[in-house]
């Protein structure tokens, strides 16, 4: 029996496993923004934006002073993070450029504009924000025609207001 899931399904939160609470902070809620909403003494934490339960859980019960897992090994590749904006997602590109934190990439989709940055784990993390719906690139036939191409910095910096 086929099945397909609603419509309004999204995806709730993400959960990793870091070597160090406060290393894991200072990226995830120094540098990103993100705000606690509830610590368990050493071992994990929950971050959220906006003031949900949390959308990021970091925990350091199997992983705790251990090394980034293997880069050609099956498991996460990345997190992403939506911004509402490309406004936003200019503030946030002007906000790592300041702290000096590296870019590993940066790309237009066509559907969304995305940088891509690894946590001080190691664990890859896409900031992103979708363009509206009607700028999407479709084919002739209508379907989705996403791509990956060069995306300009200098261009999405012009939209920081901060």
């Amino acid at each position: 029996m086929s099945y397909t899931v609603p419509a309004q399904t999204r995806i709730g939160h993400v959960h990793l496993k870091v070597s160090d609470l406060d290393k894991a902070l200072a990226f995830y809620k120094d540098l990103l923004g993100f705000e606690i909403t509830q610590r368990y003494g050493t071992q994990a934490v929950f971050i959220s934006a906006g003031g949900y339960h949390h959308h990021i859980g970091l925990n350091t019960w199997h992983s705790k002073d251990l090394g980034p897992a293997p880069i050609n090994a099956c498991g996460l590749y990345h997190t992403a993070i939506c911004y509402p904006t490309r406004t936003d997602l200019a503030n946030i590109l002007k906000r790592l450029l300041a702290a000096g934190y590296p870019l590993t990439g940066a790309a237009d989709h066509g559907v969304s504009e995305a940088l891509y940055l690894n946590d001080p784990d190691g664990n890859g993390v896409e900031l992103y924000w979708d363009k509206p719906r009607e700028q999407w690139p479709v084919d002739e036939n209508g379907e989705l025609m996403m791509v990956t191409e060069a995306l300009d910095l200098q261009a999405l910096l012009t939209h920081a207001n901060t």
